[in-house]
Protein backbone atom coordinates (compact mmCIF):
# COMPACT_ATOMS: atom_id res chain seq x y z
CA UNK A 1 0.00 0.00 0.00
CA UNK A 2 1.48 3.34 -1.04
CA UNK A 3 1.42 6.51 1.08
CA UNK A 4 -1.62 8.00 -0.69
CA UNK A 5 -3.65 4.82 -0.19
CA UNK A 6 -2.66 4.76 3.48
CA UNK A 7 -3.82 8.37 3.83
CA UNK A 8 -7.23 7.55 2.30
CA UNK A 9 -7.57 4.51 4.57
CA UNK A 10 -6.58 6.46 7.71
CA UNK A 11 -8.88 9.39 6.87
CA UNK A 12 -11.78 6.97 6.43
CA UNK A 13 -10.82 5.28 9.71
CA UNK A 14 -10.80 8.69 11.40
CA UNK A 15 -14.29 9.50 10.10
CA UNK A 16 -15.62 6.15 11.32
CA UNK A 17 -13.98 6.55 14.72
CA UNK A 18 -15.47 10.02 15.08
CA UNK A 19 -18.87 8.71 13.99
CA UNK A 20 -18.81 6.21 16.87
CA UNK A 21 -18.83 9.04 19.41
CA UNK A 22 -22.62 9.38 19.37
CA UNK A 23 -23.20 5.74 20.31
CA UNK A 24 -20.46 5.74 22.95
CA UNK A 25 -21.87 8.90 24.57
CA UNK A 26 -25.36 7.41 24.61
CA UNK A 27 -24.07 4.27 26.38
CA UNK A 28 -22.19 6.14 29.12
CA UNK A 29 -24.51 6.67 32.10
CA UNK A 30 -23.14 9.86 33.66
CA UNK A 31 -23.72 13.60 33.76
CA UNK A 32 -23.11 15.08 30.25
CA UNK A 33 -20.65 17.67 31.59
CA UNK A 34 -18.80 14.98 33.52
CA UNK A 35 -18.60 12.84 30.37
CA UNK A 36 -17.18 15.64 28.23
CA UNK A 37 -14.76 16.70 30.97
CA UNK A 38 -13.35 13.21 31.52
CA UNK A 39 -13.19 12.52 27.77
CA UNK A 40 -11.21 15.71 27.25
CA UNK A 41 -8.84 15.04 30.16
CA UNK A 42 -7.99 11.65 28.67
CA UNK A 43 -7.74 13.08 25.15
CA UNK A 44 -5.41 15.90 26.22
CA UNK A 45 -3.14 13.42 28.01
CA UNK A 46 -3.11 11.14 24.94
CA UNK A 47 -2.25 14.01 22.56
CA UNK A 48 0.52 15.36 24.81
CA UNK A 49 2.10 11.89 24.87
CA UNK A 50 1.74 11.39 21.10
CA UNK A 51 3.08 14.84 20.16
CA UNK A 52 5.60 15.34 22.97
CA UNK A 53 8.61 17.38 21.90
CA UNK A 54 6.72 18.95 18.95
CA UNK A 55 4.25 21.21 20.73
CA UNK A 56 4.53 25.02 20.60
CA UNK A 57 2.01 27.00 22.61
CA UNK A 58 2.03 30.66 21.55
CA UNK A 59 -1.12 31.67 23.49
CA UNK A 60 -2.07 34.19 20.82
CA UNK A 61 -5.63 35.51 20.68
CA UNK A 62 -6.50 33.35 17.68
CA UNK A 63 -4.98 30.24 19.28
CA UNK A 64 -6.98 30.92 22.45
CA UNK A 65 -10.07 31.62 20.32
CA UNK A 66 -9.63 28.29 18.53
CA UNK A 67 -9.28 26.54 21.91
CA UNK A 68 -12.46 28.23 23.22
CA UNK A 69 -14.35 27.32 20.05
CA UNK A 70 -13.19 23.72 20.27
CA UNK A 71 -14.18 23.53 23.95
CA UNK A 72 -17.62 24.90 23.07
CA UNK A 73 -17.91 22.32 20.30
CA UNK A 74 -17.03 19.44 22.63
CA UNK A 75 -19.29 20.52 25.50
CA UNK A 76 -22.38 21.31 23.43
CA UNK A 77 -22.03 18.20 21.27
CA UNK A 78 -22.12 15.87 24.28
CA UNK A 79 -25.03 17.79 25.83
CA UNK A 80 -26.98 17.78 22.56
CA UNK A 81 -26.33 14.05 22.04
CA UNK A 82 -27.78 13.35 25.48
CA UNK A 83 -30.84 15.59 25.01
CA UNK A 84 -31.82 14.94 21.39
CA UNK A 85 -31.18 12.20 18.85
CA UNK A 86 -27.58 11.58 17.86
CA UNK A 87 -28.56 12.25 14.22
CA UNK A 88 -29.88 15.71 15.10
CA UNK A 89 -26.81 16.49 17.20
CA UNK A 90 -24.23 15.61 14.53
CA UNK A 91 -26.12 16.89 11.48
CA UNK A 92 -27.00 20.25 13.03
CA UNK A 93 -23.32 20.60 13.93
CA UNK A 94 -22.55 20.30 10.22
CA UNK A 95 -24.29 23.64 9.61
CA UNK A 96 -20.98 25.22 10.72
CA UNK A 97 -20.00 26.25 7.14
CA UNK A 98 -23.04 28.58 7.15
CA UNK A 99 -21.63 30.60 10.04
CA UNK A 100 -18.14 30.51 8.53
CA UNK A 101 -19.51 32.00 5.30
CA UNK A 102 -21.40 34.67 7.25
CA UNK A 103 -18.48 35.65 9.49
CA UNK A 104 -15.50 35.20 7.15
CA UNK A 105 -15.90 38.61 5.42
CA UNK A 106 -15.70 40.38 8.77
CA UNK A 107 -13.19 38.16 10.57
CA UNK A 108 -10.89 37.04 7.76
CA UNK A 109 -11.65 39.66 5.08
CA UNK A 110 -12.67 36.80 2.78
CA UNK A 111 -15.50 37.62 0.36
CA UNK A 112 -18.68 35.55 0.46
CA UNK A 113 -19.78 34.83 -3.12
CA UNK A 114 -23.31 34.67 -4.55
CA UNK A 115 -23.09 30.87 -4.65
CA UNK A 116 -22.21 30.92 -0.93
CA UNK A 117 -25.44 32.76 -0.16
CA UNK A 118 -27.40 30.13 -2.09
CA UNK A 119 -25.60 27.45 -0.10
CA UNK A 120 -26.46 29.27 3.15
CA UNK A 121 -30.16 29.49 2.22
CA UNK A 122 -30.37 25.78 1.36
CA UNK A 123 -28.55 24.70 4.54
CA UNK A 124 -30.69 26.92 6.77
CA UNK A 125 -33.76 25.41 5.09
CA UNK A 126 -32.47 21.93 5.93
CA UNK A 127 -31.78 23.02 9.51
CA UNK A 128 -35.36 24.26 9.94
CA UNK A 129 -36.68 20.80 8.99
CA UNK A 130 -35.12 19.33 12.16
CA UNK A 131 -37.57 21.34 14.27
CA UNK A 132 -40.65 20.02 12.42
CA UNK A 133 -40.43 16.66 14.18
CA UNK A 134 -42.43 16.16 17.36
CA UNK A 135 -39.94 16.84 20.12
CA UNK A 136 -40.02 16.54 23.88
CA UNK A 137 -38.95 19.69 25.79
CA UNK A 138 -35.48 18.17 26.26
CA UNK A 139 -35.35 17.21 22.59
CA UNK A 140 -36.09 20.80 21.58
CA UNK A 141 -33.32 22.08 23.85
CA UNK A 142 -31.03 19.40 22.44
CA UNK A 143 -31.64 20.73 18.93
CA UNK A 144 -31.00 24.30 20.06
CA UNK A 145 -27.75 23.25 21.75
CA UNK A 146 -26.77 21.37 18.58
CA UNK A 147 -27.10 24.64 16.65
CA UNK A 148 -24.66 26.16 19.17
CA UNK A 149 -22.33 23.25 18.37
CA UNK A 150 -22.30 24.39 14.75
CA UNK A 151 -21.54 27.98 15.81
CA UNK A 152 -18.69 26.78 18.06
CA UNK A 153 -17.31 24.67 15.22
CA UNK A 154 -17.37 27.75 12.99
CA UNK A 155 -15.49 29.84 15.58
CA UNK A 156 -12.87 27.10 15.85
CA UNK A 157 -12.51 26.96 12.06
CA UNK A 158 -12.23 30.74 11.68
CA UNK A 159 -9.60 31.02 14.41
CA UNK A 160 -7.61 28.15 12.93
CA UNK A 161 -7.66 29.84 9.52
CA UNK A 162 -6.46 33.07 11.12
CA UNK A 163 -3.27 31.38 12.35
CA UNK A 164 -0.73 31.84 9.57
CA UNK A 165 1.43 28.92 10.71
CA UNK A 166 -1.37 26.97 12.34
CA UNK A 167 -0.87 23.59 13.91
CA UNK A 168 -4.23 22.24 15.06
CA UNK A 169 -2.74 20.11 17.81
CA UNK A 170 -1.89 22.91 20.25
CA UNK A 171 -5.29 24.59 19.97
CA UNK A 172 -7.05 21.23 20.28
CA UNK A 173 -5.06 20.30 23.40
CA UNK A 174 -5.85 23.69 24.95
CA UNK A 175 -9.52 23.18 24.07
CA UNK A 176 -9.52 19.77 25.71
CA UNK A 177 -7.87 21.16 28.86
CA UNK A 178 -10.44 23.95 29.05
CA UNK A 179 -13.24 21.43 28.60
CA UNK A 180 -11.78 19.18 31.30
CA UNK A 181 -11.74 22.13 33.73
CA UNK A 182 -15.38 22.95 32.91
CA UNK A 183 -16.42 19.34 33.49
CA UNK A 184 -14.44 18.81 36.70
CA UNK A 185 -17.10 20.12 39.16
CA UNK A 186 -19.67 17.67 37.73
CA UNK A 187 -17.52 14.55 38.19
CA UNK A 188 -18.05 14.08 41.92
CA UNK A 189 -21.85 13.91 42.30
CA UNK A 190 -21.88 10.24 41.25
CA UNK A 191 -19.27 7.91 39.80
CA UNK A 192 -19.84 6.00 36.54
CA UNK A 193 -20.21 2.22 36.41
CA UNK A 194 -17.45 -0.09 35.18
CA UNK A 195 -19.11 -0.32 31.77
CA UNK A 196 -19.32 3.47 31.55
CA UNK A 197 -15.60 3.73 32.35
CA UNK A 198 -14.87 1.53 29.33
CA UNK A 199 -16.89 3.97 27.20
CA UNK A 200 -15.10 6.98 28.70
CA UNK A 201 -11.66 5.48 28.05
CA UNK A 202 -12.65 4.74 24.47
CA UNK A 203 -14.02 8.27 23.96
CA UNK A 204 -10.96 9.99 25.41
CA UNK A 205 -8.04 7.90 24.17
CA UNK A 206 -9.34 6.54 20.86
CA UNK A 207 -12.33 8.59 19.65
CA UNK A 208 -10.64 11.93 20.42
CA UNK A 209 -6.93 11.28 21.05
CA UNK A 210 -5.56 8.72 18.61
CA UNK A 211 -8.06 9.66 15.88
CA UNK A 212 -6.67 13.21 15.77
CA UNK A 213 -3.15 11.86 15.31
CA UNK A 214 -4.42 9.82 12.33
CA UNK A 215 -6.21 12.87 10.91
CA UNK A 216 -3.10 15.06 11.25
CA UNK A 217 -1.01 12.54 9.31
CA UNK A 218 -3.60 11.90 6.60
CA UNK A 219 -4.68 15.50 5.90
CA UNK A 220 -1.14 16.43 4.84
CA UNK A 221 -1.22 13.78 2.11
CA UNK A 222 -4.72 14.32 0.67
CA UNK A 223 -6.31 17.02 -1.41
CA UNK A 224 -9.02 19.17 0.15
CA UNK A 225 -11.73 17.62 -2.03
CA UNK A 226 -10.75 14.08 -1.05
CA UNK A 227 -10.70 14.99 2.63
CA UNK A 228 -14.14 16.66 2.46
CA UNK A 229 -15.75 13.70 0.74
CA UNK A 230 -14.17 11.11 3.04
CA UNK A 231 -15.16 13.01 6.21
CA UNK A 232 -18.84 13.01 5.21
CA UNK A 233 -18.75 9.40 6.44
CA UNK A 234 -18.99 10.78 10.00
CA UNK A 235 -22.49 12.34 9.88
CA UNK A 236 -23.71 9.43 7.75
CA UNK A 237 -22.51 6.60 10.01
CA UNK A 238 -23.09 8.36 13.35
CA UNK A 239 -26.90 7.94 13.32
CA UNK A 240 -26.61 4.50 11.73
CA UNK A 241 -24.40 3.23 14.56
CA UNK A 242 -26.73 4.75 17.17
CA UNK A 243 -29.77 3.20 15.48
CA UNK A 244 -28.15 -0.26 15.44
CA UNK A 245 -26.46 -0.12 18.85
CA UNK A 246 -28.94 1.97 20.83
CA UNK A 247 -32.22 1.61 18.92
CA UNK A 248 -32.64 5.36 18.43
CA UNK A 249 -34.31 6.21 15.11
CA UNK A 250 -34.35 9.83 13.93
CA UNK A 251 -37.66 11.35 12.83
CA UNK A 252 -38.79 11.69 9.22
CA UNK A 253 -38.15 15.43 9.02
CA UNK A 254 -34.75 15.06 10.68
CA UNK A 255 -33.74 12.51 8.04
CA UNK A 256 -34.88 14.82 5.23
CA UNK A 257 -33.19 17.81 6.84
CA UNK A 258 -30.01 15.82 7.35
CA UNK A 259 -29.91 14.82 3.69
CA UNK A 260 -30.34 18.47 2.69
CA UNK A 261 -27.53 19.61 5.01
CA UNK A 262 -25.10 16.87 3.95
CA UNK A 263 -25.84 17.40 0.25
CA UNK A 264 -25.45 21.16 0.61
CA UNK A 265 -22.15 20.93 2.50
CA UNK A 266 -20.77 18.36 0.03
CA UNK A 267 -21.78 20.39 -3.04
CA UNK A 268 -20.25 23.52 -1.48
CA UNK A 269 -16.99 21.65 -0.92
CA UNK A 270 -16.93 20.09 -4.38
CA UNK A 271 -18.10 23.12 -6.39
CA UNK A 272 -14.75 24.99 -6.56
CA UNK A 273 -13.08 21.83 -7.87
CA UNK A 274 -15.75 21.25 -10.51
CA UNK A 275 -15.09 24.72 -11.91
CA UNK A 276 -11.39 23.98 -12.43
CA UNK A 277 -9.82 21.30 -14.56
CA UNK A 278 -6.90 20.98 -12.19
CA UNK A 279 -7.64 22.50 -8.76
CA UNK A 280 -4.19 21.58 -7.45
CA UNK A 281 -2.20 23.40 -10.13
CA UNK A 282 -0.44 26.61 -9.04
CA UNK A 283 -2.25 29.86 -9.80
Amino acid sequence: MNEKSKAVFLMAATALIWSSGGLAIKLVDWNPMAITGMRSALAALTLVILFRGRLKFGFSLVQLGAAAGYAGLLITNVAATKLTTSANAILLAYTAPVYVALLAPWFLKEKTSRSDWIFIAVTVGGMVLFFLDKLSPSGLWGNIIAVVTGISYAIFTLCMRAQKSASPVESVIMGHLLTACCGLPFMFSAMPSAGSWIGLIYLGIFQQGISLALYTWAIKRLGALEAILIMTLEPIFNPILVAVGYGEIPGKWAIIGGLVVILSVTVRGVWPFLRKKNPYSPK
